[in-house]
């Protein structure tokens, strides 16, 4: 693996609260940093940063991606998968529709840039990081809706069997679980009321920030990590314990 100052690594949903904290961050340590969203224009885009527009539940745009980078840098060393959304309201709000479109942009994503970066990541034996929840294991709650919890705890599983299928390429398979976090996901998202009821339910007693969740990923990244696969990295201040 590529000294961490020298890795090739894309970020899809890199300008969310998340994204931008972590892009910053591998910028500043000397990563060539590939950032993606479908919202270009809030791309963080200083320095030697590559912005590019991404939809992350569409298959081709990720494969023309993927061959983009490899056209450019020469090989892809890690992919970080942030993208995704929530929903809200209990299960008989949530209509078929709403559904299908949670499952594809939280899970069925992260199937179609598995696909995609497979062969690159195996080239480099390289690294791929999925975004799972806290929602994954406590069951969630209207706050996120149903789909979201059930997505997220699918990313969980597939982040599992795709460490054992793909070690034999070199390829680790790692996620980060974080609990709520000070992004607009959820402090955009929410009353000062729920914010506090959220706050009350964290052992810690506080709301995480993005550098708690990005710090983690960095570490998922590091040569020091060879080692580390199938794991999924709680960044929840005690919400989800074991």
């Amino acid at each position: 693996m590529p000294p961490a100052a020298d890795s090739v690594v894309l970020v899809t949903g890199a300008a969310g609260g998340l994204g931008r904290e972590l892009v910053a961050r591998l910028h500043a340590r000397g990563h060539q940093v590939v950032a993606t969203d479908v919202a270009l224009a809030d791309l963080p885009c200083a320095g030697p940063v590559w912005a590019m527009p991404l939809d992350a539940t569409d298959e081709s745009a990720i494969a023309s991606c993927v061959a983009r980078v490899l056209a450019r840098s020469g090989r892809l060393d890690h992919v970080v998968h942030l993208a995704g959304r929530a929903g809200q309201g209990p299960l008989e709000a949530v209509d078929g529709d709403e559904w299908d479109s949670l499952l594809a942009v939280n899970l069925g994503s992260a199937h179609r840039i598995a696909r995609a970066c497979r062969a690159a990541l195996a080239a480099s034996r390289g690294s791929l990081v999925l975004t799972a929840s806290s929602n994954a294991f406590n069951g969630g709650s209207a706050l996120s809706g149903p789909a979201y919890a059930a997505a997220k705890a699918g990313v969980v599983n597939l982040t599992r069997y795709l460490a054992r299928e793909w070690a034999p390429l070199g390829i680790r398979v790692n996620c980060v679980s974080p609990g709520p976090i000070d992004t607009p996901m959820v402090t955009g998202r929410f009353s000062p009321a729920v914010l506090e009821g959220l706050r009350a339910a964290v052992p810690l007693g506080r709301i995480g920030e993005p550098r708690h969740v990005a710090h983690a990923i960095e570490y998922l990244l590091h040569p020091d990590a060879d080692f580390v696969t199938g794991a999924v990295m709680n960044v929840s201040g005690g919400l989800v314990m074991g």
